[in-house]
């Protein structure tokens, strides 16, 4: 199969990069399933594995198409106009708008799909050789938060409340000590550490440190990259039942509750197996797995299927803070 990935953002990803890390690999999940995948991104892209085609922003995106290379073309966003060649459109996010998506849109998750009136969905994966070997005798001392700590519905408030009632370490992936942006906020203890956004090594060997992820979101997660990468690196996870989470974490690797004295109660208790977390994100959410996914839907596609029986349409308040007892 001939598959065109659309997103006009800059690939490789060397630190950061969520969206844009899926992308990466699934082209390379598809590849290593032997089919033949270009790359439309932005310009300085490179990749070793599939042809790149750099977008030119001053240009209609759909006009820069080659017609007649591809057999289907899959979009990493909405598109403002109907393709004339079969697509499917992936939407990564919660909208706030309530336009209908195209019938042929997956989405991330069961519960991403349904909060749109949709079926269909793929989870995400990632290639976890890229992530390169856990270190079994790394002292573990402290436990993490991993997302963007600006954001209210990423409740890093939440956080640092359950590990200081768990009487942990906390190092913040994502934050600052003093934020300014959206809410104010200001940490004063010691115990919690901010190590601002970073990625690549320093990332890796933090979350291999890591004793389990805090991460009591407010909003319904569409999916949760930050939570198959501490799975990965052997850590349990302690959050909010909300949106995908309760399909990303088994009661073998978590505990899943709206309420900080429920999470400190199970991050002190702890008593999970680093194996058994590191073998679901390798088993369940890894990359070939999320590309024979896609595969499938684009094969129902040009076989002249629907992938939803009506146009998705955000149902409800995507961003709406969602309960948190602290």
């Amino acid at each position: 199969m001939r598959v065109l990935l659309i997103y006009p953002t800059r690939v490789p990803v060397f630190a950061y990069g969520g969206t844009e890390r899926v992308i990466w690999d699934l082209a390379k999940g598809l590849v290593a399933l032997g089919h033949e995948v270009t790359l439309m991104v932005s310009p300085g892209s490179s990749c070793p594995f599939a042809r790149v085609i750099e977008v030119d922003a001053n240009r209609p995106l759909l006009s820069q198409m080659p017609r007649g290379e591809f057999d289907i073309a899959h979009f990493q966003f909405r598109p403002d106009e109907t393709p004339d060649m079969p697509f499917v459109v992936t939407e990564h996010g919660n909208t706030k708008r309530e336009t209908p998506f195209p019938l042929n849109t997956v989405f991330l998750s069961r519960n991403h799909a349904q909060r749109y009136g949709a079926q269909t969905f793929v989870h995400n994966g990632l290639d976890w050789d890229a992530y390169g070997p856990v270190d079994p005798d790394l002292p573990r001392v402290h436990h993490h938060f991993l997302g963007k700590g600006a954001w209210p519905v990423k409740n890093l408030r939440g956080a640092i409340r359950v590990a200081r009632l768990a009487g942990t370490p906390l190092a913040v992936l994502g934050g600052r000590r003093l934020n300014l942006s959206r809410t104010w906020r200001f940490t004063p203890w010691p115990s919690i550490r901010f190590h601002g956004m970073v990625g690549g090594e320093t990332k890796f060997r933090l979350l291999n440190q890591s004793r389990g992820l805090i991460l009591p979101v407010r909003w319904h997660e569409p999916f949760g990259l930050a939570v198959i990468e501490s799975l990965y690196f052997g850590c349990p996870v302690f959050a909010t039942p909300y949106g995908a989470l309760p399909e990303l974490v088994s009661p073998e690797c978590g505990v899943l509750a709206a309420d900080a004295h429920v999470l400190a109660n199970a991050v002190r208790q702890g008593g999970f197996s680093a194996e058994a977390c590191q073998e679901r994100a390798r088993l369940h959410f890894n990359h070939l797995r999320m590309a024979r996914g896609y595969v499938e839907q684009y094969q129902r596609v040009l076989d002249g299927e629907s992938l939803n029986a009506t146009q998705p349409v955000l149902k409800g308040n995507g961003h709406a803070l969602l309960p948190w007892r602290n």
